[in-house]
Order: C-alpha cells, then sequence, then structure tokens
C-alpha cells in the first residue's frame, strides 16, 4: 500500500510529530503558525506499507493505519497495532499546530509577539480523529473525546459523554454515549448509554476482545467486561464482569463468562434478593435507536 503523507517535524531534533493522509491520496500541504514562527517544519512524503499484518514499523506507517480504522477501510482488530505506543511520539496538540511538549514555552513566546493566545488542547500520543478523518454520515458532539482510529460506521452518533478510543467503535449505525474503549466494537442499532463503560484490551495488558452484537442496549452506568450478543439488555447501573455470578431462569448459577457473546439475554439485578440474573430478553423492548437522531 502506497499513500501521500504530509508531516509535521520538530524543527530543532527533526523528530516525526504526526503524519496525515488526504483521503484523496495526493501529495497535499498543511499549515499552521507553529511552522510559520519556525518551531516546526513538514515535508510531503509517500508511505509505503508492505504488510498490516506486521507491527507497525515508524510513526508513519502508525499513523497510516489509524487513518485506515477511521477512514473505515479496515475494521478494528484486522491490521496489527502491536507496539504502537511506543512507535509515537507525545506530543502537545495545540490550537496553532503540533509541537513537542518541551517546546511548548518557546511557541508560546513567539506567539506573544502576534498578540496570538496558545491552546493546547492535550498531550497525548494521538490526536483528535476530526482533524485527520472526518467519516461520512457521523455526528460528535465533543471531537475531544474521538481518537484517531476511531471506526465510526455511517449513522452512528457520539453525544458529549461518549468516548471512542483507537482500534475500537461502531460496525454499523449506532448511539454512543458512553465509553469504547480499544478492541471494542458495536454492532448496528445497539445502544451504548450515558456514562456506560466497556472493558477493553489495554487496562491490566487483557487479552479478551469484547463486543456488542446488534439491537442491543447497555443502560445508562452500566458496564461489561463480556461480550454482548444480539438483542440483549443490559440494566442501567449493572457492571457485569466475566467473573459475575449469574442467575439463570432455571435456577443455576453460572459465571457471566459463560454467557458472553449468546443472544436475547437481559442481565438484571434482582431487586429483593441483590442477586445478578440472566432472563430472556423476548419481548423486551427498550425502544431501539431513534431514527431521526441517526439519519444522514
Amino acid at each position: 500500500m502506497k499513500r501521500w503523507a504530509h508531516r509535521y517535524r520538530d524543527a530543532q531534533s527533526g523528530e516525526v510529530l504526526d503524519a496525515w493522509f488526504p483521503r484523496s491520496n495526493q501529495p497535499t500541504k498543511r499549515s499552521c503558525f507553529a511552522q510559520r514562527l519556525g518551531v516546526i517544519e513538514s515535508d510531503v512524503i509517500e508511505v509505503t506499507v508492505d504488510d498490516l499484518d506486521a507491527p507497525p514499523a515508524c510513526i508513519e506507517d502508525a499513523y497510516l493505519r489509524l487513518h485506515l480504522l477511521s477512514e473505515c477501510a479496515v475494521r478494528p482488530n484486522t491490521v496489527n497495532l502491536e507496539g504502537l505506543f511506543a512507535v509515537l511520539r507525545n506530543v502537545a496538540w495545540t490550537n496553532v499546530g503540533p509541537v513537542l511538549p518541551e517546546r511548548v514555552e518557546l511557541l508560546r513566546d513567539r506567539l506573544s509577539a502576534h498578540d496570538h493566545h496558545l491552546v493546547v488542547f492535550s498531550v497525548d500520543k494521538f490526536p483528535r480523529m476530526v482533524d485527520y478523518v472526518i467519516p461520512p454520515e457521523v455526528r460528535i458532539a465533543d471531537a475531544d473525546r474521538v481518537r484517531l482510529g476511531a471506526h465510526l460506521s455511517p449513522g452512528t452518533t457520539v453525544m458529549h459523554e461518549g468516548f471512542v478510543n483507537f482500534n475500537a467503535g461502531s460496525i454499523g449505525p449506532a448511539m454512543i454515549e458512553g465509553r469504547v474503549t480499544p478492541g471494542v466494537v458495536v454492532g448496528a442499532g445497539s445502544d451504548i448509554g450515558a456514562g456506560s463503560s466497556i472493558m477493553g484490551t489495554l487496562s491490566g495488558g487483557g487479552k479478551t476482545v469484547n463486543s456488542v452484537g446488534e439491537r442491543s442496549l447497555l443502560g445508562a452506568n452500566a458496564g461489561i467486561g463480556i461480550s454482548l450478543g444480539d438483542r440483549c439488555v443490559v440494566e442501567a447501573g449493572l457492571y457485569v464482569t466475566a467473573g459475575t455470578r449469574v442467575t439463570l431462569a432455571n435456577g443455576e448459577v453460572v459465571k457471566a463468562a459463560e454467557l458472553s457473546g449468546k443472544d436475547d439475554l437481559l442481565f438484571r439485578r434482582n431487586s429483593v434478593t441483590g442477586k445478578v440474573e440472566a432472563v430472556s430478553s423476548a419481548g423486551v423492548h427498550w425502544g431501539g435507536l431513534n431514527e431521526s437522531l441517526h439519519a444522514p
């Protein structure tokens, strides 16, 4: 694979800060105030990645993979991102361009001569997705909460409290009001409720990849450490980890991990006994997505 990229580099060290790959795949330039002030410099190069199954070899390689995810050219968990954090550089993302964190004060000093105020949005290895890729037919209420490398399919809405990390996202129209962490995919017609959370593959070095199937609901302030199948519901406020003891309709008690990925289940806490239960979700109508909120 070959793609044209525009890179920003630190003017003093030459260290690469980022790489932008225009969808047109034409040699296209960007510009920013930090470059005009001599804190960073830029160039246009052609990047070749021969094997997406091999780990990323450099910053440009890593950024291309993140672009492919956000362009929905590849799905989460289908390209190798091993060692990504070691490859990427920590960057101060500002309103006048990316700079090394140790260059922020230099940039501020040079900006003062132009009566220009500096805003540092974050100091992180990942930039905001919308500064690099705008996916079609997607609504994002707060751009700071979607990282480059997020995969958002047409018809997806990410509300203000929603968060989508890299190598994660939706594979169909979805409502995201909670946290979708690395490795997690959300199926078409599903709703990730406000304040809810899905365990990903970063915290604790976990390797289990969780997902949410189609037309499922993760209730407000709920959470899962297992996968949900299709047409599942998790009651608001209930956190189901892999080790949670769950009582089935026949009285049998199992670990929630044994129910991971199964369809048509309603997870709830019995308000009398306090036990977590899993019963059939047949006949449970949570309403589905509001079509007017997910129209193009």
